[in-house]
């Protein structure tokens, strides 16, 4: 080992040694601790990371793709629905999103 890796860990460990008490009665002082509240994360609160709220806010982002199949008009028994603040029309599992004056299938992933 080189010297001056020796020479800082012994200066560290110095450091240490001399004011580590000092440093713990700092940290347990009652003004320090009024100063540094303590963090708390609830596991199960929607803004934790590692909450099932949280984890489904962050992944569940839905894609619509058009495809190249027009229709000039809709099959029946079409329901409208709101998907990623698009309106679509779902017909049998299928759907189709207004264009001009016709329908494209659209895919939702």
């Amino acid at each position: 080992m080189n010297i001056f890796k020796r020479l800082g860990i012994f200066v560290i460990v110095g450091v240490i040694m001399a004011f580590g008490s000092e440093i713990g009665e700092l940290i347990s002082h009652p003004v320090a601790q009024r100063l540094v509240p303590m963090a708390e994360a609830i596991v199960g609160r929607p803004l934790t990371p590692v909450s099932y709220a949280g984890v489904a806010r962050r992944t569940t982002r839905r894609v619509i793709r058009r495809s190249t199949i027009y229709i000039a008009t809709l099959p029946k028994g079409c329901t409208t629905v709101v998907i990623e603040g698009t309106t679509l029309h779902q017909c049998s599992g299928t759907y189709y999103q207004p264009y001009n004056n016709q329908y494209v299938v659209v895919y939702v992933d």
